[in-house]
């Protein structure tokens, strides 16, 4: 069997165990036509993709918690038919970054069209800032990609990680999310432990247009048992006591950013600064910035209109700018 045809069977299993209900290796071996032990390392399989599933002798698999569904017809709800098409909804993916790459690589400028997006279930090789792991159990986060065309080069993306941290945060107030903060320059927080993060990768030339990849990793519902995550986090079900749609803030997510790209083209970051103070994890508060082996102790005093964060130290205020720069409370 293939690995699409695995896929596909595994999708098909796993919508089966998503009515909640026990249902026996027997029964689910005749519905797919599979032997038990091979049923059995479907059930494995899923597992490994982070999905608890019970398992209990004489009753047989369920489901541990029913999960939310990526649904293109959902999303897209009430979207012209142009808008639409610019959406695709996946199972399990690399990363959705690159399969956006791919097919921007594949069309020619005038095939590609601002705004595409790709959500999936899940990703086998996600990954953040620095080229680190991103942890992707399946249908447990926010797997989100977009591609957006600048035709003015790097420069005119000077922000942008700033910008969507802005409208994601924004979002997340969309649906009752009051005590999220931003954390530069690509982070979103709840409760001082990692929420959300930004992965701007971008391709073309310095000064012709470039095509801007921005992936977005938001925790939804992780797992209690989830491993290979290296520092404090949460999901939005921590902060939310009320239940949330992964539908409704796939397309709400997606309809802000539509909004919010030609805003940031044509008057750069200067419309999104006040919402960034307002939400900045760190302002006015000693941070030490931290380089490879060099680090900077100082208050941290903002952004500027380039996104740079404003570092005062011996009463001298200085920009750093993103690359390989972390920022720690002191």
């Amino acid at each position: 069997m293939n690995k699409i045809t695995s896929q596909q069977l595994r999708t098909e299993l796993l919508n089966c165990l998503n009515d909640g209900n026990f249902h026996s290796g027997e029964a689910l071996a005749e519905q797919f036509g599979l032997s038990r032990s091979a049923i059995s390392n479907h059930i494995k399989a899923l597992g490994h993709l982070g999905l608890e599933i019970f398992s209990v002798k004489g009753r047989g698999y369920q489901l541990a918690t029913k999960i939310d569904l990526l649904s293109h017809n959902s999303i897209c709800k009430g979207m012209q038919v142009e808008q639409a098409s610019l959406v695709q909804v996946e199972n399990i993916v690399s990363s959705t970054n690159d399969i956006l790459k791919q097919q921007s690589q594949e069309l020619s400028q005038e095939q590609s069209k601002n705004g595409m997006v790709c959500l999936a279930e899940a990703q086998t090789d996600g990954r953040g800032r620095r080229g680190r792991k991103w942890v992707s159990p399946y249908g447990a986060s926010l797997y989100f990609s977009m591609l957006w065309q600048f035709d003015n080069g790097y420069q005119a993306m000077s922000g942008l990680s700033i910008m969507v941290g802005v409208v994601l945060n924004n979002t997340l107030a969309q649906f009752g999310v009051t005590s999220s903060r931003l954390k530069w320059p690509n982070d979103v927080y709840g409760n001082n432990k990692k929420l959300a993060g930004i992965l701007i990768e971008v391709e073309g030339q310095a000064d012709a247009s470039v095509s801007a990849i921005i992936g977005i990793g938001l925790n939804l519902r992780l797992p209690n048992d989830l491993q290979g995550i290296d520092q404090a986090f949460t999901d939005l079900s921590d902060l939310l006591e009320k239940p949330f749609s992964r539908n409704e803030l796939s397309k709400k997510l997606i309809e802000n950013l539509w909004l919010a790209l030609p805003v940031f083209e044509a008057q750069g970051l200067n419309p999104f600064i006040e919402d960034w103070d307002e939400a900045d994890l760190y302002k006015n508060q000693e941070v030490v910035l931290i380089s490879g082996d060099k680090r900077v102790k100082g208050v941290a005093r903002g952004i500027d209109n380039s996104g740079a964060l404003l570092l005062e130290t011996d009463q001298k205020i200085k920009p750093y700018y993103g690359g390989e720069i972390s920022v720690r409370p002191a």
